[in-house]
């Protein structure tokens, strides 16, 4: 069964943002957009490039009204000190959420039992904690975060337009579509 519009389940796990300790919830991403990106573990290859690439669209996230969460099934202490001695994951401004109790991953489907890491899983959560995009893949192949910003956007333009829909390769300002049954057939 797919997590598509499903509600996130009730958690509460600790993160390091912006140098504290802090508690995130299920509440937390309430009444706003909410990004969450899996990644395996700290201290790893693709994961800094990742956060990194984060951290350089963070702004436009922010801009579009949505909050980013990095997490890996490490403990919170880990991300202090991968923060303080990677200088890509310096750049995040965004809280880092440790999950080794495997809470997260398990919820998100997103857990390798045999390793106790977590598959590369990005989620888009509306301001309702309803699940609206899902993208799982191999640990090996990192993600474009800019997808994730054009997927926000377009999950953001359909929630504000009922009725419309946001076609292949879709950005923020192109036309979207009106589904009819005038159209079928002839697109």
């Amino acid at each position: 069964m797919s997590l598509v519009n499903t509600e996130v389940k009730p958690f509460k796990a600790n993160a390091f943002h912006q140098g504290q300790f802090i508690e995130v919830t299920d509440a937390d991403l309430k009444g706003k957009w909410s990004v969450f990106i899996f990644m395996p573990a700290a201290f790893t290859f693709n994961c800094p490039t990742e956060v990194e690439d984060a951290a350089d669209n963070y702004e436009e996230f922010k801009k579009a009204g949505a909050e980013v969460y990095i997490i890996t099934t490490d403990t919170h202490f880990s991300h202090k000190v991968w923060h303080e001695t990677s200088p890509a994951v310096g750049k995040a401004q965004f809280p880092l959420i440790g999950d080794p109790t495997h809470q997260l991953t398990r919820a998100f489907d997103v857990h390798i039992d045999e390793e106790g890491l977590a598959l590369r899983g990005t989620f888009i959560i509306n301001p309702e904690g309803l699940i609206k995009t899902v993208e799982v893949h191999d640990n090996a192949i990192a993600r474009d975060v800019s997808e994730t910003l054009r997927k926000l956007k377009a999950a953001q333009f359909v929630a504000n337009h009922p009725g419309e829909v946001c076609p292949a390769k879709w950005k923020e300002g192109n036309t979207t579509i009106a589904p009819s049954i005038d159209l079928v057939g002839k697109i």
